[in-house]
């Protein structure tokens, strides 16, 4: 039924100039994407899943050791299940037709160049669910999780103060009873920060943060200014449900012209939000302590 619905075989092009669209897609998306590289992946499950549940764990008590294995223990367990629809995350492009047959006529490679410029969109706007939620459609973010945990802005404009951060935030987790392994987002204005040496270590400080955040410090414009979020991974504390992974349909010529689609379809499930802890302007925290 997706076959159908795609409308690829009514597009004219060629399947080796389908395979060049199908292929710039994935690079340019898999080179943008950053929620992707530290969350694990559950799906896809198919484009006409428009739900999923999503449920909120508890039993948090360490693993029991016994000789019987009749002692009482917490199982962990379903505290809450809610069911989260899998909104579309989609851009539009277009292919002219003078430009196939220009491509056609001389023997060049199509220019697909606007299928890629697509790819990116829907890239960002991915991550940006991901990381800042969509207040409007309902959906939280490991940003905006109601329940994670926070710790105080330093200013890592001073020497130290990044790795400083870090140390308070995976503490934090630590002490919560998540042990990560640990992984960091950044915008790319606190990315640039760390890049200068550490103390009279002669290391730059993103080095000495990667020796606590193991799974990787990753920037991500979709952070703006000073937003910044450590995770301890694991499919038990977050992922994303894939419907749909990115694919690209073809919507019908329009006065001779082509235009595509690059869509998915997916949704972040916020397992465990005490997993996730990000940094608090100083104003905030004061605010919040008083």
């Amino acid at each position: 039924m997706l076959k159908e619905i795609l409308l690829r075989e009514d597009a004219p092009l060629t399947p080796e100039e389908w395979g060049a669209v199908d292929e710039v897609v994935v690079r340019v998306a898999r080179n943008r994407l950053v929620g992707r590289r530290f969350i694990q992946i559950f799906g896809p499950l198919g484009a006409g899943v428009q739900n999923i549940h999503q449920d909120t764990f508890a039993g948090a008590d360490s693993g029991a050791v016994s000789m019987l294995g009749e002692e009482d223990i917490h199982p962990v367990h379903t505290e809450l299940r809610e069911f989260k629809p899998l909104p579309l995350i989609y851009k539009d492009f277009w292919i002219y037709w003078r430009d196939v047959e220009t491509a056609r006529a001389f023997g060049m490679p199509l220019d697909i160049s606007s299928a890629a410029g697509a790819a990116n969109f829907v890239a960002h706007a991915e991550d940006d669910l991901i990381f800042n939620g969509n207040e409007k459609l309902g959906f939280e973010g490991l940003m905006t999780a109601k329940w994670r945990n926070t710790v105080p802005m330093l200013d890592w404009d001073t020497p130290g103060q990044a790795f400083q951060n870090v140390v308070n935030a995976t503490r934090k987790l630590i002490d919560t009873g998540y042990y990560g392994p640990f992984a960091m987002a950044v915008s790319p204005n606190l990315f640039a920060k760390m890049q200068r040496v550490f103390d009279n270590t002669g290391v730059l400080e993103i080095n000495q943060v990667r020796e606590l955040v193991t799974t990787g410090v990753y920037q991500t414009p979709v952070l703006q200014n000073d937003g910044a979020v450590i995770v301890s991974t694991g499919p038990e504390n977050f992922d994303i449900a894939i419907a749909q992974d990115l694919i690209t349909a073809f919507l019908g010529p329009e006065k001779m012209n082509l235009p595509f689609r690059v869509f998915e379809s997916l949704v972040l499930r916020i397992k465990r939000p005490e997993s996730i802890c990000t940094f608090e302007p100083q104003e905030q925290s004061k605010a919040k302590r008083s």
